[in-house]
């Protein structure tokens, strides 16, 4: 090769590779080693508790031994509570309740912040006027305080609690929501879909809210941690059906006895512990790679 054509060569511009927002976003997730752990130990958690009643077949309802056995007395690995019931069983199964209430929960709270934050960030006027202002209603409730009556007046039934849950947490995501659609809908490519023709139903879900979705999955994330916390108050406290195991319930059945036989307490909330940090772990990780500004953090 002659001095020439290499100096021809070197002289042509190079074209970056542009990378797919959705590779690169997984790249960056895939670097992050706490991410990456939360994530295994929530696959870990998710998989025992679907199939750990088939792996484990012992009724979590069913009295096997003696209350309060120590764990590992007479093959019970974790032990038995007040009721000689099995801990390991009860947790197990509890899993199923537990975070199905959080993800159904999280699901109720984001459909409707991201109703509420989209139309009051697009219409404002009026409309922007009306939903803040219900917002804000919901937004100083006490919202323990205000489930707790919701559950106590209409049952405690799986599908109340997640709608008590709910209808209390959803005002983060509308806010956040409301604040990103309001940046956006000024932008100039939002102001060239409308001037195309655009309606306003595809400038909001097809323009607008696939460019404002980073922070509100790292919000709907978070929030299923909180709603496992929340769940696990509530049956804390007694406001869950006594059909269904829970972690909150093991740890609420066995309160009266905690300064005695702790591990009955221990447990489930080590379970609840382990779930709600490996979440946590999972959100920060999808906050570092779908914000820019803390990429190279």
């Amino acid at each position: 090769m002659t001095d020439y054509s290499i100096r021809e060569r070197s002289l042509q511009p190079t074209v970056a590779r542009v990378e797919h927002p959705l590779i690169e976003t997984a790249r960056m997730f895939a670097g992050n080693r706490a991410a990456l752990s939360g994530l295994a130990m929530l696959f870990i958690i998710v998989v025992v508790s679907l199939a750990g009643p088939w792996l484990y077949p012992t009724d979590p309802f069913e009295m096997v031994w003696s209350p309060f056995s120590p764990p590992g007395a007479k093959g019970f690995l974790l032990g038995t509570d007040y009721l000689g019931r099995d801990l390991l069983a009860q947790i197990i199964h509890g899993g199923r309740a537990t975070l199905a209430v959080g993800c159904a929960a999280a699901l109720l709270s984001v459909f409707i912040g991201i109703t509420f934050g989209a139309l009051s960030g697009f219409y404002r006027g009026w409309i922007e006027e009306i939903l803040m202002r219900i917002t804000e209603f919901f937004q100083v409730l006490p919202t323990l305080l205000f489930s707790m009556v919701l559950v106590a007046l209409f049952g405690a039934s799986l599908g109340m609690i997640t709608f008590a849950i709910g209808i209390v947490s959803w005002t983060g995501v509308a806010r956040i929501t409301r604040a990103e659609f309001l940046k956006i809908r000024e932008l100039e490519y939002v102001t060239a879909a409308r001037s195309s023709g655009a309606s306003n139903t595809n400038l909001i879900f097809r323009v607008i809210l696939p460019n404002s979705l980073p922070p509100i999955v790292v919000q709907a994330a978070l929030l299923i941690g909180f709603a496992i916390l929340f769940e696990a108050g509530l049956s804390f406290l007694g406001l869950s059906d006594a059909n269904v195991m829970s972690w909150g319930a093991i740890m609420g059945n066995n309160r009266p006895y905690i300064l005695l036989h702790g591990f009955t307490i221990m447990y489930p909330g080590l379970a609840i512990f382990l779930t709600v940090l490996s979440i946590s772990l999972i959100g920060d990780g999808l906050n570092d790679a779908l914000n820019p500004k803390l990429r190279k953090r």
